[in-house]
């Protein structure tokens, strides 16, 4: 019988320790989700009324919010801490993930990838915070606005609360805009040329997935689909100041 090949055990080896290793990243991760939502536990009537001020502000007086199934009134608050969860804990697990990957990429590629992570994080929260703040008044002022006269705005707290979540993934992830064009970009999917071409069609485009995701109103829609093209050119400018820059250090690599 032939000896066993030693370059196979060592590979063998390695993908069971790069497997170890992304279940330990993932426990963490996990565990991290789980201590942020016990920690939001106490708090979950609490979010669930500040996240409800956008539609109780728009609201008549005499007006409130119902709950329709017998266990909405437990569940509707317990998933949204699970979700406002797994948004605080995002660093964490981006981080988790960020520390698997690393000590395979080039320097000059965690160079990048590391602040882009940063900006993915913060747009999402950004997005996130705008769809609050200045886009759900706006809407449900909107909707509350159009009832006909003798009827009584009621919402379910579980279909407000899946609404609400709607908007919120939709702007957040709406603001990741710059960050798909400059990894477009890096991987030499699209040159700069080409998304300034690209212009027109992308505007149009933003004002389509506005049209979809936001209510049948034009100020919601153009509350989306002006920074989807505002963070599009943002994009652009960020690719071409990044492209040169690794570029540069590509050479500095080489000629070393």
């Amino acid at each position: 019988m032939s000896a066993a090949d030693p370059n196979a055990e060592e590979a063998e080896q390695g993908l069971l320790s790069h497997l170890i290793e992304l279940r330990s990243r993932l426990l963490r991760a996990v565990v991290a989700i789980v201590l942020v939502f016990l920690a939001l536990m106490p708090f979950a009537n609490t979010l669930y009324s500040w996240v409800a001020k956008p539609l109780l502000e728009k609201l008549p007086d005499d007006a409130q919010m119902v709950a329709i199934d017998v266990a909405s009134p437990f569940f509707a608050p317990i998933k949204l801490a699970f979700v406002v969860a797994i948004m605080l804990a995002m660093p964490v697990m981006l981080y988790q993930a960020w520390a698997f990957v690393a000590p395979g990429l080039y320097k000059h590629e965690r160079k990048l990838a590391l602040p882009l992570l940063v900006a993915a994080v913060t747009l999402f929260y950004i997005g996130c915070a705008f769809a609050y703040f200045l886009v759900m008044p706006v809407v449900f002022g909107f909707l509350t606005g159009i009832a006909p006269e003798g009827v009584a705005v009621m919402t379910d707290i579980s279909r407000y609360l899946d609404f609400v979540l709607v908007l919120f993934l939709a702007f957040g992830f709406s603001f990741e805009v710059p960050v798909a064009v400059v990894i477009m970009g890096l991987l030499r999917w699209v040159s700069v040329a080409q998304m300034r071409e690209a212009r027109g069609y992308v505007i149009v485009g933003a004002f389509v997935v506005a049209a979809i995701i936001t209510p049948p109103d034009v100020v919601s829609q153009l509350m989306l689909a002006i920074p989807m093209a505002l963070l599009y050119e943002l994009g652009i400018v960020a690719t071409r100041m990044l492209v040169r820059e690794v570029d540069a250090a590509k050479s500095v690599d080489g000629a070393g």
